[in-house]
């Protein structure tokens, strides 16, 4: 016979809620591992992006580094009302949405694409090269990428080289304000188009095979299976993909163009990060630029909400779910 343990007099507490209690504390020490190299990652979102949160209140005063924000002017709205009349400003916001809309039309399909080309190619090894080698000019710094264009697309580079000695007329791309659009869009596309393809490969590694042979079976084209098949299976993750590019939709970058903003001038190069930068940094005027900002940041939280609600429409997750 076993012998029941006895509970301590005046205590209501049973070896169940005993157990009960201390499994948090066993999980927590089982997983402490884990939480201590989360910890940098989280130590820095809360400090750089949370925290920083609180500087937002710049944007109604008039804000000098030596006074602090005790001792700066508060002057409310009229940073906003300034960068609604502000002809800079609007060409700022001009230059991005342009942008901006060419990255969402040429970038955006472009890690598909060429996901969907990486997930039809039969051998291992010709798919782990390829994949690598379209991988690599994501870890090249923006100085090292524009570096490259400049000597294959400049006035004394390689493509011109080679056009000279043909006889035919040089081209004008690099400091071409013309041509600027299309010649960011095509540096993100070189640099960052292989690494955004590792999610929509992950995705396409999870679509059920057999449904490919079926629709083999029943005569269905490479196009048909494309369609019917691969689309549906990853459109979850294409959703989700576009409701946050969408809300990331005025924040292009800011080390390309600061780069190149020279060469094409303000009224072409000036995008709403380096106004902000130039804003602040350059002119002192650090609460119009923290207004700026803010601005962009509200736009950026209703173009997410927006598209988070269209995607409920149409029958997906989205992001988040109301």
């Amino acid at each position: 016979m076993t012998r029941a343990r006895a509970t301590p007099i005046g205590s209501t507490a049973t070896p169940a809620a005993h157990r009960s209690r201390s499994r948090p504390r066993q999980r927590l020490r089982a997983s402490r591992v884990f939480w201590l190299l989360a910890l940098p990652g989280l130590v820095y979102f809360l400090v750089f992006h949370y925290g920083a949160l609180f500087g937002n209140v710049l944007a109604f005063m008039d804000y000098v580094p030596f006074l602090g924000i005790s001792g700066s002017e508060w002057v409310g709205l009229a940073h906003f009302e300034r960068m609604f009349t502000d002809p800079d400003f609007w060409n700022a916001v001009g230059n991005t949405l342009f942008i901006a809309v060419l990255q969402l039309v040429f970038f955006f399909p472009a890690p598909l694409a060429l996901a969907l080309l990486l997930h039809s190619i039969v051998g291992d090894t010709v798919r782990k090269f390829v994949q690598s080698v379209v991988y690599l000019p994501h870890f090249l710094s923006w100085v090292i990428v524009l570096a490259l264009f400049q000597q294959m697309l400049g006035g004394a580079g390689v493509v011109n080289g080679w056009l000279t000695g043909l006889g035919a007329n040089p081209l004008s791309i690099i400091g071409n304000p013309d041509v600027y659009g299309p010649l960011v869009v095509a540096q993100l596309v070189w640099k960052e188009c292989g690494w955004a393809t590792i999610i929509f490969l992950a995705a396409l590694s999870q679509v059920d095979e057999q449904q490919y042979e079926a629709a083999a079976l029943d005569g269905a084209s490479w196009g048909r299976r494309l369609w019917h098949v691969t689309l549906p299976a990853i459109r979850p993750v294409i959703v989700l993909l576009l409701v946050l590019r969408l809300g990331e939709f005025l924040s292009i970058g800011f080390e390309q163009f600061f780069l190149q903003r020279q060469s094409v001038g303000p009224e072409t190069g000036e995008v709403l990060e380096t106004f902000v930068y130039f804003t602040a940094f350059t002119g002192g005027d650090f609460g119009y630029a923290a207004a700026v900002g803010l601005f962009k940041g509200v736009i950026g939280i209703a173009l997410i909400y927006t598209a988070n609600k269209v995607a409920h429409r149409l029958g997906e997750q989205g992001v988040y779910k109301a």
